[in-house]
Parts: C-alpha cells; structure tokens; sequence
C-alpha cells in the first residue's frame, strides 16, 4: 500500500528529466501523456465533435497528440492553436495531418480538449487565449482538461484571471497542489492520474488516503484490554455549555480509546451526568485538580465551548504539564491570541492544534494570507509551533513539524454543521491514545470523519457521527486482509 504523492511543479519537471536522463525520449513521454488523455475520453465518451486547443509550449504538444490519436480513431477532430515554441511542440505540430485554425476562429464543438496551457504558467492569461477560454467556458461539462486547466498554476491552485472549468482533467503521475486546493481543485472537475513511465520522488506532500496511515492503525489484539487501548480525557465547558465536550468523548470512544473520561468543572457536573454512559465523569475545582485528575492519560481534548477566558487557559497550561498529548480546539486556540508564543512554549510534537481559518489566524496573524497556498501555511505553522497542525476547511491540510503534510480529497460538505469539528477533535484524540503517531492520527481522523459525513448524506447533524464510524473502521478493518 503506496501513498499518493503530491508534486510540485518542480518536483514533477525533475521526474521528467529523470527518465529523459535514463533514456525515455521527452516525446515517448509526450506521446503517453497524449495517449492516456485519448483513453480516458474513450471510456466515457462515444465518438463526437471535438476541438483540442492547442498551446505554445509542451502542453500543446500533448494536445496534438490526442488529437492526431483521436483522428486515428475516426473522430471528427479539429485544431486551433497558438504557434507553437517550444521543440517538442514543433514536432508534435508537424505530425497533425490536419488544418490548424486561429483561436479567434469559431470554437464550437460537442468535446473540447484544454491543452492550452500547463502547470507552469506563471502570469494570468490574455488577449485571444483569455477569449477562447471565456468561449469554451460556456458549456464547462464539455471540456476535458490536459494536466490542468488553463490558467491555474499548478503549485497554488489559484486562478489569477482567466481559467478554464473541465469537467475532467487528466494529470500524469501524481497529483499537483492545483488539483487538490481551492479553488483549483474545483476548476477540474473529475481528476485522473494517468501513468506514464516516470519514477517516484522524494516528497513530503501526500494525498490523504488510507494508504497513507492504514498500516498503522492501532487495531486491537486477541490480548488487547481497556487500559492498553488508550486513556483519553476530555475538558467540558461550563454548565450552559456541555454537549461540545459530550461530543469529542463519544467520538474518541467510538474511534477506539478504552477510557474516555469528561472531567468536568462542579457546576456543570449535573448537566453531564445526565447525559453520559459509557464515557465517564470526573470533577474538578481548580486547574491543579485539574492536573492531577490527567496526571495519567495519553490524551486529551479541550477547546471545545470551554469559554475564552483565564480559566481555560490556565486549564490548558496544567494539562501541558501531565505529559499527555494534547488536542486544542476552539477556544483552547482563541485564548491565546493575546500571546501565542505563550502556548508555543509548551507544546510539543506530539500535539495537535485543530483550528478553521479563523482560530489559525489568531494564532498565526497573516500566515495564510502571506503564503502562496494552504500547504505553506500549515507547514510554517507546524514549525512555529512545534506541534502538528489541522489546518481545516474543504481542502483540508494536516501539517507536521518536520515537514510532512497531508491534503484531504473526500471532505463533504455535510460537515457543515455545529458540533462536527468537536466530534473531528475527539477521533483525533481517540487515535493517538491508542498510541498512533499524532499526524498519523490527525490524517485518519480527518478522512474518517469526512468519509462517516458522506455515508449519511443530507440531514447530517454532528451527534451522527460517531455512530457512523463503526461501519467506516468496519470496511478499513476489511481492507487490511
């Protein structure tokens, strides 16, 4: 089981040059990458009209390919094009048997192929190229997309003008940034990774899929008992606000922990007992008893409607004292906003903070709108920190302080709900009592939760989730033969 990189665009040019160096020719590999662009359109397209826009440079030279395979085949093909420049767009050029018209020219067609410009376009589009792109845009659900849309540079994901919208895009050997962040991911449409020869690279940036932590997940032995399963502790908020804390707990328990246990201020110990079972009840007065009430867990959640005030950070910085991993959520990361070296001080690697875009920004003022994408952020923030960082959203981004870091691809839009983000902070916590690496555990926990979201679909409200996460474990427990 292999995790899916995801590659820069330097890092997928120095493939290319890799296999050149080893002797596949730049046009063998031009050819694949044509050849398995004309594939994917068999397979769900009957033959029809088709344009293949054709660029100056080697993504064009990839668009005469699948237009000189498509004709082969007995399509109906037609080419308009900018003139080509680079060498192996030349030559491509020069085996279309065909006309080639001016992108000015009607672009009409029942199929359009993008192959306009690639990964590396480093300045908006213009002039007639921004035209035939606002053209074809008109009917997005025909057009097929080679590498990326044009328009959308590939190491960011960020259209800085005019960028077409596929309904299928076909990349070769790993995903780009483009293809997983927004709003670039969503430019392309369906994305299929074709293969076309090239080596794996040296790379800290995976998609996240089972794959990517499957062989490390802490399934219970024949031997296995309640205490070697993991102790987990979850900090509840006051009296009026309890079901957060509630949530967190019963997900930990569900992903796994052994004990799960709500320590819970006095006057809110009511409100709690009413409500828990299986998750257990401890009370606390001050945030010494605090401490010695954690002084033995593996992990433990708080954040989640704690309040914004002295008492949860002095709450937090107790726990910081147990030994214990520590999941901060929410309030446990806006409490901090004053002074956030404060809470850099005395986390850990083994930490993980779980903020929106919001909580990061009060932590890292100006991170995300410095860096180039969410990735960076994340990872600058993980180093900051020196804890791992869930950076969440639709294209979530899980960072480590060493430099690894995971962008989730099954994120749902059923998790747009109150609530969802506690349960997100108790799986996480869940799995790395069980002893799981802490970004091991935040990429599980994250694509769990999103994969539990989509199984239940329209009318999702947070306290489903943990019992959805059963049938989810039930079919990764399958997968491990």
């Amino acid at each position: 089981m292999t995790p899916n990189q995801i590659l820069t665009v330097s890092e997928i040019s120095a493939a290319d040059r890799q296999a050149i160096a080893g002797g596949t020719p730049g046009l063998t590999l031009m050819e694949r990458a044509g050849a398995a662009v004309v594939r994917e359109i068999e397979t769900r397209f009957t033959p029809r009209s088709v344009l293949v826009l054709c660029g100056p440079g080697d993504n064009g030279g990839d668009g005469y390919v699948v237009a000189r395979l498509l004709a082969d085949r007995g399509w109906p093909v037609r080419v308009a094009a900018l003139p080509p420049q680079s060498d192996m767009a030349r030559t491509m050029a020069a085996r279309w048997p065909g006309p080639v018209q001016a992108l000015d020219a009607d672009l009409s067609a029942e199929l359009v192929v993008d192959a306009l410009f690639g990964i590396g376009l480093s300045r908006p589009l213009s002039g007639e190229a921004a035209r035939a792109v606002a053209q074809i845009n008109a009917h997005p659900e025909r057009i097929v997309a080679v590498d990326v849309p044009s328009g959308l540079p590939g190491d960011t994901g960020q259209p800085q003008g005019a960028c077409v919208r596929a309904a299928l895009t076909v990349t070769f050997h790993a995903r780009k940034p483009a293809h997983v962040l927004e709003p670039g991911r969503g430019r392309c449409g369906e994305v299929v990774v074709a293969d076309i020869g090239l080596a794996p690279q040296e790379t800290q940036l995976f998609e996240n899929t089972p794959a990517l932590w499957l062989p490390k997940f802490p399934w219970p032995t024949a031997a296995s008992h309640k205490h070697a399963r993991g102790r987990m502790v979850v900090v509840s908020g006051p009296a009026h606000s309890t079901g957060a804390a509630r949530l967190a707990a019963r997900g930990g328990l569900r992903i796994g922990a052994g004990l799960v246990t709500v320590l819970s201020p006095l006057d809110a110990v009511a409100a709690n007992a009413a409500h828990l079972e299986a998750v257990m009840l401890r009370p606390f007065d001050t945030d010494a008893d605090l401490e010695s009430l954690a002084a033995d867990v593996d992990s433990a959640v708080i954040g989640p409607a704690a309040g914004v005030g002295e008492t949860t950070l002095m709450n937090v910085l107790a726990l910081a004292r147990t030994g214990a991993a520590l999941i901060l959520d929410a309030d446990a990361i806006t409490v901090f906003r004053q002074d956030p070296e404060e809470l850099f001080s005395v986390l850990d690697r083994d930490d993980v903070l779980t903020p929106h875009p919001g909580e990061f920004e009060r932590l890292f003022p100006g991170e995300l709108e410095a860096s180039p994408e969410r990735i960076t952020a994340a990872r600058n923030a993980a180093r900051t920190a020196d804890a791992v960082v869930l950076l969440k959203g639709a294209d979530t981004v899980v960072a480590a302080p060493d430099g690894r870091a995971a962008v989730n691809l099954n994120g749902s839009p059923w998790l747009a709900t109150a609530g969802t983000g506690d349960v997100l902070a108790g799986f996480v916590a869940g799995l790395v009592a069980q002893g799981m690496d802490s970004f091991e555990a935040a990429c599980a926990a994250v694509w769990i939760h999103a994969e539990a979201a989509q199984a239940h679909g329209p009318g999702l409200i947070s306290e489903d989730l943990p019992g959805l996460a059963p049938a989810v474990l039930q079919d990764l427990f399958a997968r491990q033969g």
